[in-house]
């Protein structure tokens, strides 16, 4: 007796997807995300006319209304403050070299990040045009060719480049100390010269490179002194932690301008230094949090596998698990930095003229009072240039290191 044949079960077809011409043009993009229903399609009308009206009453008070002489003709105050003219040549070539070794890592690791060239190479070029100073237009135009340069050298993406890039970063900062304060009052090519001095965007970055060159390593270890098995050493960094994190900024600016030297008496400190050592305190609090947050999102198996294959405990910290922590907390590690860019504006209220500080100081000039507009403007492109470019790298790092997975 034969059976009958039994009809197979039929799958049910997908629905086909559009030709690519339909998927990957501008107006199916629009469609899709925009006005895919009724009530998105009117909010995007409504939020295209405010943009519009926004964009043209922003438009036509800097281009007719503002008085922009204001920042052309203080544009070396904003840049380096009272910096001596004699020495001038060493600030230009510390931002010769950081705009070469940033726009190098953006060829190497940034692929398609054209933002970013876009702002790193538009912003000295803008600035150099509306300098009225020859000597700084040529400057800022030979730093938007050493970005162009670095850009295109990396955009060969060899192997050696990478490793160029990131001895760079770290050669750039002891680099930069030394130009910029110099190796004695005897020295015949690099005299000292003193901290007052230093102000505007010079002292911002200066700061801001302090802050996390030295707050990193010290985070790094508070973190891990946290969570140590040793009583003393985690009672001790967890009261450090949660002391600084629960004081204000100004509050930690402060305690260092009057309470470090107390510490080493016989000992003369700089005010800049004491601000740099409380920037340092201040965000490596916070650092170690965030790393200690890495830390836990370990799993337990990946100690248990090194302890099994013989790692000692430093070994198994050092080499398996805080890679994978830092890797994890890529992001929250740079918005912090750009947070700490940012709040060196504190350092004003301690007498320091950085970039707002010297913001303030040219609106008490009398020839250009009531402009607090133009100059707070131009305050906040710098500000958002740079931390617009900290992101960006953040981001292209972070797929580079494929974090996610």
């Amino acid at each position: 007796m034969s059976l009958s044949a039994q009809p197979l079960p039929q799958r049910p077809v997908a629905e086909p997807l559009p030709p690519p011409t339909e998927r990957f043009t501008l107006l199916g993009w629009l469609y899709k995300n925009l006005f895919n229903t009724w009530y998105n399609a009117v909010l995007t009308v409504v939020m295209v006319v405010l943009i519009a009206l926004a964009v043209r009453a922003a438009g036509e008070w800097a281009l007719s209304i503002a008085r922009w002489e204001v920042i052309t003709t203080n544009l070396r105050l904003f840049a380096i403050g009272q910096y001596p003219a004699a020495a001038l040549w060493r600030v230009w070539a510390s931002v010769v070299l950081l705009w070469g070794v940033a726009g190098l890592s953006i060829g190497v690791w940034g692929q398609r990040a054209y933002g970013s060239v876009g702002m790193l190479l538009a912003f000295p070029f803008v600035l150099g045009v509306l300098a009225t100073d020859e000597t700084t237009r040529w400057a800022l135009l030979g730093t938007t060719v050493a970005g162009a340069f670095g850009y295109g050298l990396g955009l060969l993406r060899k192997r050696w480049l990478r490793r160029l890039a990131i001895v760079g970063w770290i050669a750039y900062f002891p680099l930069v100390i030394v130009l910029i304060a110099g190796l004695g009052d005897e020295a015949p090519l690099l005299p000292s010269v003193p901290t007052n001095l230093w102000g505007g965007l010079l002292l911002t970055l200066l700061l801001t490179v302090v802050g996390i060159v030295f707050s990193f390593p010290l985070g790094v270890l508070l973190a891990l002194g946290r969570r140590s098995k040793l009583p003393i050493v985690s009672a001790l960094s967890v009261i450090y932690i949660e002391v600084v994190r629960g004081v204000p900024f100004v509050t930690v600016l402060f305690m260092a301008q009057l309470m470090l030297p107390l510490f080493l008496p016989g000992v003369t400190i700089d005010r800049v230094i004491r601000a740099m050592a409380g920037v340092v305190l201040f965000s490596a609090a916070y650092l170690a949090e965030n790393v200690r947050g890495g830390l836990q999102a370990i799993p337990r198996g990946q100690y248990e596998a090194a302890y099994a294959l013989g790692f000692k405990p430093w070994q198994t910290t050092l080499l398996i698990i805080l890679p994978q922590a830092l890797k994890a907390v890529i992001p929250i590690l740079v918005g912090q930095f750009i947070a700490l860019f940012k709040d060196t504006s504190l350092v004003v209220i301690v007498g320091l003229l950085d970039l707002m500080g010297i913001a303030k100081t040219v609106l008490a000039q009398p020839d250009f009072l009531g402009l607090q507009a133009e100059v707070y403007a131009f305050v906040a492109l710098v500000y958002g240039v740079f931390s617009f470019l900290m992101s960006t790298l953040s981001q292209r790092l972070e797929q580079r290191l494929n974090a996610a997975r």
